[in-house]
């Protein structure tokens, strides 16, 4: 270890650097606002956040090796020979240590101002205390300044102050380990494959760290021991996700650049991508070293560097059909990660799916463009295999809309379905939207605030059949399911061709009530069983129509539920006068602007995109026939497993 990283003098990283926002919320009673849930995935999260911590250590240059361990009890043990948690007094909780005000204040922490961190993944200042609240014990261990701290906690409440447990002469940084509270978590357990797998990826994004993984619990294939490092970073990642796959280049297009080269900010951008005919593409982004599976800014800026540089190579070889291609061309049979680091970032929530931050995508975008000009002049093999491809993809895909647009045109006169289907008159499926509705006075509503252009309807009378365990006769005989798949133009099950879908989005739009959920949960049930591939290429959505509209004055704002309401109307909306409540029993109540403004128009509006994971083969599933399959012990255990959790029923 170099004797930086054991020196313990860091002055600009004290007590002082912890800023706190605001006080502690009731993290525990609400844990889906900043987790995303109580499920699986919500519970592998907590690790991720502290995770986090440490690799803001290393990505600052302050630690090089961080240790991960689970243990056979389900606690997770993270470590890092970082700087240390500061455990002296904080300037303005005097009675309190910087570390408990860390750990059981939300928005406190060292990242808000940007002195002790450049970049970072953590942000709000929540990760380590929602980590701690949700957590029925956790020890933090502070190795500092050649003297050991310890403080323990319990549902994010210290059980005694930080304590000097003796001397460290060799030994710097901080250690936590939690154990997952099952009250709030039930059944679920970490899985080693999976926190493994969180782990390695960790390693990829920043080569100057080293990650050790151990693991007491066996499952019969993830390794007890395994040290990561990886000095070719992403380039290393990308080889081994390909692994024997075919590319079109021999060397991916790989590099990293530091923003302080060109726009005398800090932050870098690191890349690899190539192409293949051997698998779909794929896009693996990150921002401080956090996943963004729904993409954002950076990785718009890194394919608009990469398209642009392509067109402009086609140009120069002349050939004139380089200008058709587009985006959607390049990501077909693209695989590529792309990760970079900013000051500040923006984020859509707080588990960070998705980056926000405008600058982010000129920085990447002008970063990535000159390489990539240079790269393909100087590899013209590689460079004309790739342009022929993607010209390939573009002359199919063009081909393919010609005759979707003969095909719809088709379609439409064919599909005479009075009182069910009101079409949008769009030829082209790009940007058009489905909405399946829930009976016909929803339906009346919802044909006044659409746009008819590029949004249509179908309302549904009643609840779909239950596609699982119903007979192939059941299905074809069932007026829903014959109106809904017309509607689609596709077919059921091996018939059904993603192509062939004449809508971009799917969107599922029933009541925020139990009969809703039930009647978008059968709807889910029947995608996912005979038409998977519409969900896996990102066409399903979920519509989000509020619960309440309060007024006060000029002043009307809408809420999804009780607790949003009730805050609402302690903190008052900024107008005079009583606040008026109204409740919307369903969506036939809502008038076409309310239904417009909060559920249908992309501009104010919030969809909810159904997605499978992908990290455990074969769970979702199991799930859905434990949920909606034909045997209800099954149904029934579940309920035995999870309604203790359930802490408010509204019906």
């Amino acid at each position: 270890m170099p004797d930086d990283l054991l020196s313990g003098a860091e002055p600009a990283y004290d007590a002082s650097s912890i800023e706190v926002l605001e006080g502690l919320e009731p993290v525990r009673k609400r844990p889906g606002m900043y987790i995303g849930g109580t499920d699986e995935r919500a519970l592998h999260h907590l690790v991720a956040e502290v995770l986090d911590n440490s690799m803001d250590e290393a990505v600052a240059g302050h630690a090089n090796r961080i240790e991960v361990e689970l243990l056979a009890d389900h606690s997770v043990v993270i470590r890092d020979n970082g700087r240390g948690i500061p455990i002296d007094p904080h300037p303005k909780f005097p009675g309190k240590s910087a570390l408990e005000v860390i750990l059981c204040t939300l928005h406190a922490g060292g990242k808000f101002s940007g002195k002790a961190y450049q970049t970072s993944g953590g942000l709000h200042g929540v990760g380590a205390s929602v980590v701690n609240a949700l957590s029925d014990t956790m020890v933090v261990q502070v190795a500092r300044n050649r003297e050991l701290y310890e403080q323990r906690f319990s549902r994010g409440k210290p059980e005694g102050p930080v304590a000097k447990i003796g001397a460290a002469p060799n030994r710097r940084g901080t250690t936590v380990t939690f154990h997952a509270d099952e009250e709030i978590f039930g059944h679920h357990r970490f899985k080693p494959a999976r926190l493994m797998k969180m782990v390695r990826s960790k390693a990829y994004l920043f080569s100057g760290v080293e990650i050790r993984w151990k693991s007491e619990i066996d499952d019969g294939e993830t390794p007890a021991e395994a040290t990561f490092h990886f000095p070719g970073g992403l380039a290393d990642y990308l080889a081994e996700t390909l692994g024997k796959s075919s590319t079109y280049a021999d060397k991916p297009f790989a590099g990293t650049v530091e923003f302080s080269e060109k726009f005398n900010v800090p932050g870098k951008v690191e890349w690899a991508v190539n192409w293949t005919p051997s698998r779909d593409g794929f896009t693996q982004s990150y921002c401080n070293t956090v996943p963004t599976p729904e993409g954002g800014t950076h990785e718009a800026g890194f394919w608009a560097a990469i398209l642009k540089g392509i067109r402009a190579y086609g140009e120069l070889v002349n050939n004139k059909k380089a200008g058709q291609i587009t985006r959607e061309d390049l990501t077909t049979g693209g695989c590529a990660l792309v990760s970079c680091f900013i000051r500040e970032p923006e984020f859509v929530g707080q588990t960070k799916d998705r980056l926000a931050t405008t600058e982010a995508q000129r920085l990447v975008e002008n970063s990535v463009r000159d390489h990539f000009d240079n790269w393909l002049a100087s590899d013209t093999k590689s460079a004309g295999a790739i342009l022929d491809f993607l010209v390939l993809r573009a002359e199919e895909r063009l081909r393919r809309k010609q005759e979707k647009e003969t095909a719809r045109k088709s379609a439409t006169k064919k599909l005479r379905l009075p009182g069910k289907l009101v079409d949008c008159s769009a030829v082209n499926r790009s940007g058009t939207e489905l909405f399946i509705v829930e009976g016909d006075s929803a339906g009346g509503s919802a044909k006044m605030a659409r746009d008819r252009k590029t949004q249509a309807l179908l309302p549904l009378r009643g609840k779909i059949l239950n596609v699982l365990g119903a007979a192939s006769s059941k299905l074809g005989s069932n007026q829903e399911i014959n109106d809904l798949t017309q509607a689609l133009g596709v077919g059921l099950g091996p018939k059904f061709n993603v192509d062939d879908l004449r809508y971009d989005k799917i969107i599922i739009m029933t009541d925020a009530d139990v009969d809703g959920a039930h009647i978008a949960a059968l709807l889910m049930t029947f995608f996912f069983s005979q038409m998977r591939p519409m969900i896996d290429h990102g066409h399903l959505y979920l519509a989000c129509p509020p619960l309440y509209r309060l007024t006060q004055g000029p002043k009307r704002l809408y809420v999804s539920d009780d607790a949003e309401k009730d805050l609402m109307m302690a903190k008052g909306l900024g107008g005079k006068g009583k606040i008026d409540v109204q409740r919307f029993k369903g969506l036939g109540e809502m008038d076409a602007k309310d239904l417009k403004e909060t559920t249908m128009d992309p501009n104010s509006r919030k969809l909810i995109r159904v997605s499978i994971s992908d990290d455990e083969p074969g769970e979702t599933a199991d799930l859905v026939e434990r949920l909606m399959g034909k045997k209800p012990e099954l149904r029934f255990q579940y309920i035995q497993e999870n309604a203790r959790f359930v802490e408010e029923l509204d019906v």
